[in-house]
């Protein structure tokens, strides 16, 4: 394997990096680490972010390479409005998170813990006990999402950095694995707080819902700085 190309992957790994940071893919895997208890749990959230959004990434990139084709810029722009619906019903759910939340005081061992869960009713007298905890599967779905809506970007960045389609999809891969230790690395550290105030109702649901809204208006904002209500439109009717 050339030196060259070598370098081209490392830049890949770091650019894969950066990529997982940026503020969308932060602030959506936000809102699953708000549901943490353990800090494996958020950890993991990103470990499953950044396998959706690799194997989105690497099947439509590496489809387009072979077809010689690309993302048309309205379905593009479909794609980056999705994100930004997804942020919205993310950061409302987030809010909404800990409706009919109760708490039970127990001892175990000779320690005070709280036990936290909700009621949910089924429609035929019944409640239903849900704990709150991180879905892998939610997670996931995100990431594909976001690899959806970044692959156009991929596709350009991987075609202008290699020469042959083994070559381009071992860049997606490495790619990959950056956007994969990115998020894991992050997604540890946004968990901290949540799973350090998970006995402490309040500041959970106080960071909890700051989390939410955050999400719900840097959605609108994303919505908005695309240009949306006079772009996208023009786009689809051509």
């Amino acid at each position: 394997m050339e030196i060259g190309f070598l370098s081209i992957l490392a830049l890949g790994f770091v650019l894969g990096i950066k990529h997982a940071i940026e503020p969308d893919h932060v602030i959506a895997v936000s809102t699953i680490a708000t549901q943490s208890k353990k800090l494996l749990r958020s950890t993991l959230a990103g470990v499953f972010w950044g396998i959706g959004h690799t194997a989105t990434l690497f099947i439509i990139g590496i489809f387009l390479i072979l077809m010689k084709g690309e993302i048309p810029e309205n379905w593009a722009m479909s794609l980056e409005f999705l994100v930004g619906i997804m942020l919205v019903y993310l950061g409302l759910t987030t809010i909404l998170s800990f409706k009919n939340l109760h708490v039970h005081h127990h001892e175990h061992d000779g320690e005070e813990n709280l036990h936290i869960h909700s009621h949910m009713h089924d429609g035929q007298h019944k409640y239903i006990h849900h704990h709150k905890n991180v879905s892998y599967g939610k997670s996931m779905f995100i990431g594909l999402v976001h690899g959806l809506a970044g692959s156009g970007a991929m596709i350009l960045l991987t075609m202008s950095s290699v020469k042959s389609v083994w070559e381009a999809a071992i860049y997606i891969l490495i790619f990959g694995v950056g956007t994969v230790i990115g998020m894991l690395f992050f997604t540890t550290i946004i968990g901290i707080p949540f799973v350090f105030s998970a006995q402490k109702l309040r500041l959970n649901k106080t960071l909890t819902q700051i989390t939410g809204v955050i999400s719900v208006g840097f959605g609108i904002y994303y919505m908005y700085n695309l240009g949306i209500t006079e772009g996208l439109f023009k786009l689809w009717i051509q």
